[in-house]
């Protein structure tokens, strides 16, 4: 299971422990920027890990990668062309490194977000997958309780708290939103 921070995988997280499944959480996140910012929300998902006696594999960190797959996509909204490029590009490494593990099916958190595209996310995950010979699960991982579960495992946890989305572009904007929302 790709995830991008414990906030968004605890609920994922608290059925799997419950069901007893054998699941691995992958954390690739090259977008997340500062190194600060991807330190705290990776510490965060192996302390959620350790709770529920979760596998947690971390990739390492390219910010330089993501940069330069992302060049020229700089003033893309959210939802837009660069978040599809982020996502192909993480879970082509998720699929990547499911392959060489004999994982014959990957799925992601990345779309548990309210300001995600569920379908968009879905999209990446079937085109990163397609080349690995890998499944892509599109579980909506918001759905049949997830949703509660999450937030009551953010709470008893008590997460970190992003204000972000993740990257530069969604720092910046987060910024602007909350100077507009104060004036």
């Amino acid at each position: 299971l790709l995830s991008c921070c414990a906030p968004c995988s605890g609920g994922v997280l608290a059925r799997a422990a419950a069901l007893g499944l054998d699941i691995t959480i992958l954390f690739y996140n090259p977008n997340i920027y500062p190194l600060s910012e991807y330190e705290k929300r990776r510490d965060e998902q192996k302390r959620a890990c350790e709770h529920f006696g979760i596998s947690f594999v971390e990739l390492p960190y390219e910010p330089e990668e993501w940069s330069r797959l992302v060049k020229g996509l700089e003033n893309e909204p959210e939802r837009g062309k660069r978040c599809s490029v982020c996502f192909f590009m993480r879970l082509k490494k998720a699929a990547q490194y499911a392959k060489a593990h004999g994982f014959e099916e990957i799925s992601s958190v990345l779309g548990v977000s309210r300001y995600k595209d569920m379908q968009q996310v879905n999209a990446a995950g079937r085109a990163a997958c397609q080349a690995q010979g890998v499944h892509y699960d599109e579980t909506n991982w918001r759905r049949n309780g997830l949703e509660e579960a999450r937030r009551a495992v953010w709470k008893e946890l008590n997460f970190y708290s992003q204000q972000y989305c993740g990257c530069v572009f969604s720092l910046q904007a987060a910024e602007q939103h909350r100077k507009k929302a104060v004036k």
